[in-house]
């Protein structure tokens, strides 16, 4: 079954948490504390794989966890990092928060994306020994890992697509000029999957063609297979739109352009403004006369015109060696940038939080900081004094106050530590 579209749940793996440990040796005194750091927590790391045409493995596995990072040990070892979740998709997957909608990575490359990072093992007590404070009993707790929901959207990475009314050739089209064998048939909606074959031009030349399925009068707003197929057509470079000139089907030409287009526009505009080079098919059961009216009818409008028989390749080479010329002038297939999470989302998502007062000063602990502060350089005035507003608006300043904090007591906000000033 085709899928290309899915919505997952991922979670990575928790930091260990540090060890309050102490070191004993005969014949030392007083060793000291000497606790290690917990383990980072396994990342959620997505793969392209070529090989993978379709995110229908994602129906049936809908939440993705990694592995939790070990607790930290006696004679300061660490311990040991989670391990990553790894998790193949097939080229072209595009990445999105569900939450707010922005795009988070496109795999068109063949490479990786970290879509959810372990948390940080938290520190051993070894990191609280001072000269005046000599037996830590303390440690931190590792954070916890990233989590959320991610929307995969499966594009094709195809430089031509094949637009048209079901029945008018399209799978046809693609079986002889490429190695790809759709199933054709003499009846609507024979293809319900889009078919991508590669055109060779020359020893050197080649380009990948898509037929894109089910296209009809309101697809642009979801009508038949609509967004289903749409989607594909959005990283072409050029596109074909097949026409069946006879008007076998008892509709005519020029209106079966028209709505195609029209459903191209509602779907996205800036699709419409595509390359586009109009074809006419089945000019073997077509009057010479419906031929000319059509062509004159698109050459008006500036467009390219070609006649064609596809099943006895009448006009096909004519055809292709333009393609091949014109994507020579056309950029390259689109990828979709990434689309950062601004820092003032964090500020929106302000919960609960904890002040909890411990032997070396206070510790804050608010999950919805984690971000925030994986985003804040401590040595850019700006970003701090960004920091500071936030705790401010938030109510954490007030609720140290509330506690009892005093000029110069240390206050601890997961790997953050500072004096706190009134």
């Amino acid at each position: 079954m085709f899928i290309d579209i899915a919505e997952i749940h991922i979670k990575a793996g928790d930091g260990g948490n540090g060890a309050v440990t102490f070191h004993r040796e005969k014949y030392v005194a007083n060793g000291g504390p000497d606790g290690g750091d917990g383990g980072k927590g396994g990342d959620i790391v997505f793969v392209a794989d070529k090989h993978l045409s379709t995110l229908a493995d994602f129906r049936y596995k809908r939440k993705y966890t990694a592995a939790n990072g070990e607790k930290g040990s006696g004679n300061r070892c660490y311990g040991k990092k989670g391990q990553d979740t790894v998790i193949k998709v097939p080229v072209g997957t595009i990445f999105k928060d569900t939450r707010t909608g922005r795009i988070m990575a496109d795999l068109s490359d063949g490479e990786s994306f970290v879509a959810a990072h372990g948390g940080k093992g938290g520190w051993g007590n070894t990191h609280f020994a001072t000269a005046t404070r000599q037996i830590p009993r303390f440690s931190k707790e590792g954070r916890p890992g990233e989590e959320l929901d991610v929307t995969l959207e499966l594009k094709l990475l195809a430089d031509v697509g094949l637009l048209g009314y079901p029945n008018v050739g399209k799978s046809t089209l693609v079986s002889v000029v490429s190695q790809a064998k759709p199933k054709i048939a003499n009846y609507h909606f024979t293809t319900l999957t889009p078919v991508l074959g590669v055109v060779r031009v020359d020893d050197e030349c080649s380009f990948v063609m898509a037929d894109i399925p089910g296209v009809i009068e309101g697809a642009g707003e979801g009508a038949g297979l609509g967004h289903q197929f749409l989607r594909h057509v959005e990283r072409c470079r050029l596109l074909l739109h097949l026409v069946d000139v006879s008007g076998s089907e008892g509709r005519d030409p020029i209106s079966d352009f028209e709505t195609i287009n029209k459903e191209l526009a509602v779907f996205s505009p800036e699709l419409s403004t595509r390359p586009q080079i109009v074809v006419a098919n089945k000019i073997d059961m077509a009057e010479p006369e419906q031929i000319e009216e059509f062509k004159k009818y698109i050459e008006d409008k500036g467009l390219k015109f070609f006649t064609i028989c596809a099943p006895i390749q009448e006009g096909t080479d004519e055809l292709i060696k333009y393609v091949a010329k014109e994507l020579q002038k056309l950029p390259p297939i689109i990828k979709y940038e990434a689309e950062e999470a601004p820092i003032e989302e964090v500020s929106e998502e302000k919960g609960k939080f904890q002040i909890v007062k411990r032997d070396n000063g206070y510790e804050v602990i608010a999950e919805w900081l984690h971000p925030l502060m994986d985003k804040t350089n401590p040595n850019d005035y700006e970003q701090l004094l960004y920091f500071q507003n936030v705790l401010e608006k938030s109510g954490i300043i007030d609720a140290l106050r509330d506690e009892g904090v005093q000029n110069g007591d240390t206050v601890v906000i997961y790997d953050f530590e500072f004096d706190f000033v009134d």
